[in-house]
């Protein structure tokens, strides 16, 4: 699977059923296999207009399955709150 399938599909975390977005980056470790997922932190009406992307970082072995319209993690509260 290519990086541009990967993100056209939504990240949904399954333990309160939240849509954290779509990923807009991957973080990969020094052997180029990927570590992370990185999704869009939640913002205001005007996040769109930032020039840097910032993203909350979603750790690979946290992703319980890749569907063909949804990527369905595992992330509890204290990960969550790092990303809002």
């Amino acid at each position: 699977m290519t990086f541009t399938e990967l993100k056209q599909k939504d990240v949904v975390n399954i333990c309160d059923g939240r849509r954290l977005g779509k990923p807009i980056d991957l973080v990969l470790n020094e052997s180029a296999c990927v570590d992370a997922l990185v999704v869009p932190v939640p913002g205001g009406i005007f996040t769109f207009l930032k020039q840097d992307k910032e993203g909350c970082m979603v750790p690979w072995n946290r992703i319980l399955r890749i569907g063909d319209d949804v990527i369905l993690v595992e992330l509890h509260e204290d990960v969550t709150a790092q990303c809002d």
